[in-house]
């Protein structure tokens, strides 16, 4: 094979991989468009107003909460359920807690089974819409107002729902700007502190 042949068959190849790397990258924002959009996954909508409409039948949401690895706060469900009724506005909360002693920012994932309900369940306000930030030994109750659309029981799949289950997953990230500079500052005066505490010692 000659060294044009060479070339053309290696700059081919190199096309084909970022090409497909693109098409890689691409794929995450786009199948997550598509999970909101369809409730694939059971992926939740967000609304801006209450339902207009309340039928006269009950359904149970139950409440999930877990933690990624290396996520050091505690989180739970303050109500493990509640039964409320088709299309009513209803408002549940998480307990979390950070029993270290730093700032710990965190930023919630969520999902509802079964997937069939994703897309009939509305949240109107949540505490995942946000990242959280927990001072060290704080301890919050997080909101989030939710109904099941009416709609629900005129799917064809959905509509034999008895039981909805919300779950989040919190998982660390990195802390804001403003935040990360207030604890480097603390921690600096820290440090200063227990250096001058040691020489005080030995003196």
């Amino acid at each position: 094979m000659s060294k044009k042949a060479n070339q053309k068959t290696a700059l081919f190849a190199f096309g084909t991989v970022l090409f497909m790397g693109a098409m890689a990258w691409a794929s995450v924002p786009l199948y997550d468009l598509f999970c909101r959009v369809t409730g694939y996954g059971g992926y939740t909508n967000v609304s801006d107003s209450e339902s207009d409409i309340i039928l006269d039948k009950l359904i149970t949401v139950r409440f999930d909460a877990s933690l990624e690895r290396d996520m050091p706060w505690e989180f739970s469900p303050v109500e493990r359920q509640v039964k409320v009724k088709i299309g009513e506005t209803a408002l549940a909360f998480y307990e979390a807690y950070n029993p270290t002693n730093r700032p710990v920012a965190g930023s919630a994932s969520y999902n509802v089974t079964p997937y069939d309900a994703g897309s009939f369940f509305n949240k109107i306000d949540c505490f995942c819409f946000q990242e959280q930030v927990l001072q060290p030994g704080e301890r919050v109750q997080m909101p989030v107002t939710f109904y099941v659309d009416p709609e629900l029981v005129n799917d064809r799949d959905a509509k034999f729902a008895k039981t909805i289950t919300l779950s989040y997953t919190f998982y660390e990230i990195d802390l804001p700007v403003d935040e990360a500079k207030i604890s480097g500052r603390n921690l600096s005066t820290e440090v200063t502190s227990q250096a001058k505490e040691g020489q005080l010692w030995h003196m």
